[in-house]
């Protein structure tokens, strides 16, 4: 039997840590059996009723087609599987931390993130993060039980997605398995509309646009990403974006992403050179384009200090209930610090407090 595990290539780098994408193929020898107890045997760390939830979710292919979990497999099969990743060995503590949640029921909760929180626990930010939050406010909800087929799952909270700690805007919560792994598949299928909203250095010339090329690690310093030229290193990627209003010096646009790479819109605006405002890992965050005098550079530095972090904040989500099928759309307005920018450049653009070329 040839067993690959990859990456989920369709998600952010942060999120394909949630998420782990199984090929097999079965060989000629074995003998007919459930798909669900074949997947059990087959991958570490997983469960009979997870593996049917991925098939109640349409999350396990055979032949490029979803099965129940009552498939039985025949020799030469080929199958692909989404799971989500077992917990790692970190406790999460719950945390009273405020959070905005913009809708909740007894599956999903959206919660609108602000600027600075991290969304996940990780090396270095085992407090303070989004999770932590989440685990406080879920404590105290009653222990509901999901009937999934013969099975009985209990709800709890979990992650479906994450966002850059310094990008705000709305995150969706699954309440419980079956949301997670139906709503981890809407990500990998891009079924889930999202749309950003972000401050970018310079005049954008169209007024829309796509911006495509691979994005990877840079191969010089892994911390952040770089641009590569198609079948080169990294994966593809594609942005599509549309002025809302110019400022001269900066540009206010709105981006779709049709892929989901890290630091995507950030090191795509990057790479045309636009880089986001204030963006410190992608040079955002020095006097790119304007006057030469010291009135506008502290202009610039006021800017920056009244939104110290890059412009960037997802404003629409829009999914398909993963429980009921109806279509939902949540959007969440501009923070202030990035709003209190916005309206800087637009107060001083109608005053002419600068000379635009």
């Amino acid at each position: 039997m040839n067993t690959g595990t990859d990456p989920v290539d369709d998600l952010q780098e942060e999120d394909r840590e949630l998420y782990e994408h199984h090929n097999i193929k079965v060989d000629k020898g074995q003998v007919m059996m459930r798909i669900d107890k074949f997947i059990m045997i087959r991958i570490s760390n997983t469960t009979r009723t997870k593996i049917q939830n991925c098939c109640e979710a349409g999350s396990v292919l055979v032949n490029g087609k979803p099965v129940k979990s009552n498939y039985r497999i025949k020799p030469f099969d080929e199958i692909s599987i989404v799971l989500t990743v077992p917990p790692r060995d970190v406790e999460v503590v719950p945390e009273n931390i405020p959070i905005d949640i913009v809708y909740e029921d007894d599956y999903i909760a959206l919660v609108n993130k602000k600027p600075g929180m991290v969304v996940h626990p990780g090396y270095g930010n085992y407090r303070g993060t989004l999770v932590n939050a989440l685990a406080y406010h879920f404590q105290n909800l009653p222990t509901t039980k999901t009937k999934i087929g013969h099975d009985v799952h209990l709800e709890r909270p979990g992650l479906v997605h994450r966002i850059d700690k310094n990008t705000s805007g709305i995150v969706i919560i699954a309440k419980t398995e079956l949301a997670m792994t139906r709503l981890a598949k809407d990500f990998y299928d891009h079924t889930i509309d999202r749309k950003y909203v972000a401050l970018v250095w310079g005049n954008v010339k169209e007024d829309e646009g796509t911006i495509t090329g691979n994005v990877g690690r840079d191969l010089k310093n892994r911390k952040v990403m770089h641009v590569f030229p198609e079948g080169d290193h990294g994966k593809h990627a594609v942005t599509h974006y549309k002025v809302i209003e110019r400022f001269g010096f900066v540009t206010l646009v709105e981006c779709i992403l049709e892929t989901g790479r890290t630091h995507q819109i950030r090191v795509h605006f990057k790479s045309i050179g636009h880089p986001l405002f204030n963006d410190n890992e992608y040079g955002g965050d020095s006097v790119l384009k304007g006057l030469n005098t010291a009135k506008y550079k502290q202009y610039i530095h006021n800017c920056f200090e009244m939104c110290p972090r890059h412009a960037l904040h997802a404003k629409t989500l829009g999914i398909t209930h993963p429980i009921t099928g109806k279509k939902l759309l949540f959007e969440s307005k501009i923070p202030d610090d990035m709003q209190s920018v916005i309206d800087k450049w637009r107060k001083y653009m109608e005053k002419k407090e600068f000379e635009i070329d």
